[in-house]
């Protein structure tokens, strides 16, 4: 038997190019070693977002009080709430496997290996070689490792670790103040946690819009959460039961902090190495990335590569996207092609962090003109009724053009926000767009008109 393709990886990226791939009737096989539904299904997205809703149920409880709601002290079953955390993941990859299914996509176990543009052995319950015109790789990427904090799941944690905890630590170290681990760091705060960061560079949530982390940045500090910036971890030795981490503070200050456990979390690696891509003629960086061109191929025209792979952003929705591209080539459409104005990034800490587009020093640096629309949560009824004033909206234009170049928000629900701005950036609109564009109210989506109308300093809730 031939296969039109065959994807090596059932993570966001790898089951949706398969799926597409069978809706375009090509005869598709997909490989995978572990769980349908890769690493966001299993042990990273959706299991993280879950434990962040259920610490918001007992940060919400402690605050009911406010609103005239005295429901008493939460009481924390770990084991329950890991158990149904595990029920929504059971229920998504499940899905998954009908949809493969259902849509006449083979699923085969094991581990896949390229042995030739258009050969794949798979090593597993049934070693097999199969015979491909394409092959699609979307292996994904693991956890990294830093010196003297291997992972160890008692002591030290990694991201798939903090998600299947047997106990509360009193006391959590994380190590990396970027997106995971400041996601669950903050979901065991909530759960009771005391927390503690080290980050390495000189603001926490390095990487996105630095007004977006200095508000960050704040809202720790008035949780009362030490965060150590230009620090190092540099290794821990184990005293009377606890964890003592030596960290080095900068300018030949070093300090051991206790902790009952510590979360590495300093980005992930690509899984490019160690699948035969390099003896098939398929280029390999160092790191592990794989570079593609437009259509998602690699030096070699029949192989094609999509998700944490091919090279950052590392998300969930980009390697969805690669992979519909990839389908779309394999199945013989010349025009397709990734190229998106804006990926959105979404950030579900406490309060949450959305963006999409040019943050202001790349607009600067890009030779932009640049205008500034922002918008208060805090003069936003919906956010007050919530209880969440805390944030804004800042939208960033091309002066000439009024274009939205960037949307970047710190707030109530903008992770669910940001899709209108990723439309925007899309649509090639203006702010004058947004602007007029009537909005409901009271509803959390004004803010984004206001920032919008704030670039012409025309918004009426806020002082312009």
């Amino acid at each position: 038997m031939i296969y039109d393709a065959v994807v090596l990886g059932a993570g966001p990226a790898g089951y949706v190019c398969a799926i597409r791939l069978a809706q375009l009737g090509m005869k598709t096989a997909i490989v995978e070693g572990k769980d349908l539904g890769g690493v966001c299904l299993n042990v990273g997205c959706i299991p993280s977002k879950a434990l962040i809703a259920a610490s918001r149920f007992v940060k919400k409880s402690r605050e009911a009080h406010k609103m005239g709601i005295d429901v008493g002290e939460a009481k924390v079953d770990l084991g329950k709430m890991i158990a149904w955390k595990n029920t929504i993941v059971g229920q998504l990859t499940g899905g998954v496997k009908v949809l493969l299914e259902k849509n006449g996509v083979t699923i085969i176990r094991g581990f896949g290996k390229v042995l030739s543009p258009n050969k794949v052995e798979v090593q597993g319950p049934e070693s097999q070689v199969l015979e491909t015109k394409n092959i699609v790789v979307a292996t994904g990427s693991r956890p990294i490792e830093i010196p003297g904090f291997a992972f160890d799941g008692k002591h030290v944690w990694s991201s798939t670790d903090a998600l299947a905890p047997t106990e509360l630590p009193k006391r959590l170290l994380v190590i990396g103040g970027g997106v995971i681990g400041l996601e669950l760091g903050l979901v065991y705060h909530a759960l009771g946690s005391e927390l503690r960061v080290v980050e390495f560079m000189d603001r926490v949530v390095p990487g996105l819009d630095a007004e977006l982390s200095k508000e960050m940045g704040r809202s720790l500090k008035k949780k009362k959460i030490p965060v150590h910036l230009g620090a190092k971890a540099m290794g821990y030795t184990k005293k009377d039961g606890a964890l003592l981490v030596k960290v080095d503070l900068g300018g030949g200050e070093i300090q051991e902090f206790a902790c009952d456990a510590v979360l590495s979390s300093v980005g992930r690696a690509p899984n490019g190495h160690g699948l035969g891509l390099e003896q098939a003629g398929v280029e390999v960086t160092d790191r592990g990335f794989v570079p593609v061109d437009a259509q998602q191929r690699t030096q070699v025209s029949s192989i094609y590569a999509i998700g944490d792979i091919t090279g950052q952003p590392m998300l969930a929705h980009k390697g969805s996207a690669e992979g519909l591209v990839a389908a779309a080539v394999i199945a013989g459409d010349t025009g397709a092609a990734f190229d998106p104005a804006g990926i959105p990034g979404v950030v579900f800490t406490d309060p949450e962090i959305a963006t999409v587009g040019l943050t202001e020093e790349e607009a600067k640096n890009q030779g932009f003109e640049i205008g500034i629309g922002k918008f208060p949560f805090r003069a936003s009824g919906r956010a007050l009724s919530l209880m969440e004033p805390e944030g804004w909206v800042k939208i960033i234009t091309d002066k000439k053009t009024d274009k939205i170049l960037g949307v970047h928000m710190i707030g109530p629900e903008v992770t669910e926000l940001i899709g209108e701005g990723t439309l925007a950036l899309e649509a090639g609109l203006t702010a004058e767009d947004i602007a007029m564009t009537i909005h409901a109210h009271p509803t959390l989506p004004e803010a984004i008109m206001e920032a919008a109308e704030n670039v012409h300093k025309m918004a009426v809730h806020i002082l312009n």
